[in-house]
């Protein structure tokens, strides 16, 4: 975890086509340049391999968040409301149409998601907004793959790297609830999958629930020690258990079922979606996610009760967590057995591999993680109770039932996007140069569009000698 978006494409346009300003006039061929800087970094982006895509995430950052200012005083030009001090008027000559490709919509097997023309303003700036939270969330996630790794974390490296994440996370959630505050975005009935209120909303609950379950990661030591326990490269021979304060296992567990109610909620505007629209492994990953926060909440009272001396009631609360991850309660001293167990150690060793090769772990949500804390506090603990305390273990049941309520963490800013300096925006009250030329792009487009030059190449021609053809209509014969 965090999911693993993947970053959509766009096709190129000339926005000084569609907008045209008076008192700033090199504004929309300035905007045209930022989102072709965008454009390419997105489709760079997408032809590079896992490992080389974490590294390339900050050039993806740099470039949305470069765009967003120009995008949104064109928005704002264009409804006759000033930026700031100065008056910017943008005359709109047409709708502005534009193409993303939609990346959480269902495909067909063997194929890209569609991508459709989307008509409106609106529809680009929730998709740019939406690029832009997806990239956060994907740098908490190169961030996250760190604590997994093969590298020994110190608690200050832990801590600080958790630290990052978490503010990510908190970016995109801010991001994501930003576009649900514009008028045009959340009325908008037309809109792709990717860009319609349910699903905007199911991203922000989404985001803040990882941000909340990562809180206790930084302070939860059995997390660390089953990492450290399946490291190779740790040499240490002797484990010594280690230790929680009772306090704050009760406020982690808390947490969890707070970050557990955001998962619940994300999984329920996804569903109302409808089956078959939205991309499945969204789906699954945030009703996984909430299995994840729930046992680790079941987890942190076990612990809170073992340090009362209560054994029993703490193995009944491990069972608790066992059954709200999905996996069977019952172990054959103190291992798996039958063929729910074997499927689980296979998934588990798939997603050890997953991490390895920097693929797409964390679809699971961190469930399989969080199974073998379970399984390893749960064979201490039974193997303490058979031969020193001896007490009985109650039904798991009834303490479920019997959970706190959630306990937030943090508490989300509003998303402030950045806004364009005044040197910046008194520059482009000068006309541009009549030899002045907007850079389109160094990558061709993809998906069946034309581009700028709007015919394509005459078959059997080399590539650039369209001109020196001089039919420029199809023509019926042979030769």
């Amino acid at each position: 975890m965090p999911f693993p978006f993947a970053l959509p494409t766009t096709s190129s346009v000339l926005l000084s086509d569609f907008f045209d300003s008076v008192t700033h006039p090199s504004l929309p061929l300035t905007a045209t340049t930022r989102r072709s800087v965008l454009k390419d970094a997105l489709k760079k982006h997408k032809r590079l391999s896992p490992q080389q895509r974490d590294s390339n995430l900050p050039t993806v950052q740099d470039a949305a968040t470069s765009y967003v200012p120009y995008l949104l005083a064109l928005n704002t030009g264009s409804g006759y409301r000033d930026v700031g001090p100065e008056k910017l008027d943008v005359e709109v000559k047409q709708p502005v149409e534009v193409e993303w490709r939609s990346t959480l919509s269902v495909a067909l097997p063997g194929r890209e998601p569609p991508r459709p023309k989307l008509v409106g303003l609106h529809h680009e700036i929730a998709f740019t907004l939406s690029t832009l939270a997806y990239t956060h969330s994907l740098l908490a996630r190169s961030q996250l793959r760190i604590l997994y790794g093969t590298a020994t974390l110190s608690a200050d490296q832990r801590a600080s790297t958790i630290a990052g994440a978490m503010k990510h996370l908190l970016e995109a959630h801010s991001i994501h609830n930003y576009l649900l505050s514009l008028p045009s975005i959340s009325a908008a009935k037309d809109a792709p999958i990717d860009i319609q209120p349910s699903t905007v909303s199911a991203l922000a609950s989404l985001a803040l629930a990882e941000a909340t379950i990562i809180v206790v990661a930084k302070d939860d030591p059995y997390t660390a020690a089953v990492a450290e326990d399946r490291n190779d490269s740790n040499k240490d021979w002797m484990f010594k258990a280690p230790t929680i304060p009772k306090v704050r296992a009760h406020l982690f567990a808390r947490i969890c079922l707070a970050a557990a109610e955001h998962a619940t909620n994300a999984s329920g505007l996804l569903a109302r979606s409808g089956t078959g629209r939205i991309d499945e492994d969204l789906v699954k990953y945030a009703n996984d996610l909430r299995r994840t926060a729930r046992g680790k909440a079941a987890r942190f009272l076990a612990i809170d009760t073992e340090l009362s001396g209560k054994t029993g009631e703490g193995l009944a609360w491990l069972k608790g967590a066992r059954k709200e991850l999905g996996l069977s309660v019952e172990l054959d001293d103190g291992k798996r057995k039958g063929f729910k167990g074997l499927k689980q150690s296979w998934q588990e060793r798939r997603e050890d591999r997953k991490i390895e090769k920097c693929g797409e772990w964390g679809m699971d949500g961190g469930r399989y993680e969080e199974a073998r804390v379970v399984e390893m506090l749960e064979g201490k603990w039974d193997k303490e109770n058979s031969t020193m305390n001896i007490q009985l273990v109650p039904p798991f049941e009834p303490l479920i039932a019997s959970m706190p309520s959630g306990r937030e963490y943090h508490s989300p800013q509003p998303y402030n996007p950045p806004t364009l300096s005044p040197d910046v925006f008194a520059s482009m009250r000068a006309p541009p140069e009549p030899e002045e030329a907007v850079f389109r792009g160094e990558e061709e487009d993809s998906g069946g569009e034309d581009g700028f030059a709007g015919r394509s190449e005459p078959v059997g021609a080399f590539p650039g000698t369209a001109e020196e053809y001089g039919r420029s209509t199809p023509s019926t014969s042979y030769y």
